[in-house]
């Protein structure tokens, strides 16, 4: 039986043509929220990323004071080696962070790797 790592995508991850292109499948997902974060937008300068996403500009996720403040987004179930491919994608100013999410579920998410630090 193949084991699922959980991932928290609020940006691209969760466009079709960028799972195909990541993963060569489409995800499934399930709706959730991470509650203390913000969400603001990168500008990316990395053209492969540019190309498989179409955009230019991807959101991005940081710690907020409030806990207020929340980001919405799906859960998706990816294998470990799916995991090692979505940190391929991201570029260097995402980290992946492990994050509780609103309904209690762990999970893995790319957030600002100035967060980090």
């Amino acid at each position: 039986m193949e084991k699922f790592e959980k991932l928290f995508s609020y940006g691209t991850l969760q466009l079709e043509g960028v799972q195909l292109a990541t993963f060569g499948r489409k995800l499934e997902g399930m709706a959730d929220k991470l509650n203390g974060y913000r969400l603001g937008l990168l500008e990316i300068d990395d053209p492969a990323v540019v190309a498989t996403s179409g955009k230019t500009h991807h959101p991005i996720i940081s710690r907020s004071r409030s806990e207020m403040d929340s980001v919405t987004g799906s859960v998706l179930l990816v294998t470990p080696e799916e995991l090692q491919q979505a940190d391929q994608y991201e570029v260097a100013a995402y980290r992946r962070h492990s994050v509780t999410l609103a309904s209690g579920t762990v999970a893995w998410a790319y957030v600002d790797s100035r967060d980090l630090n």
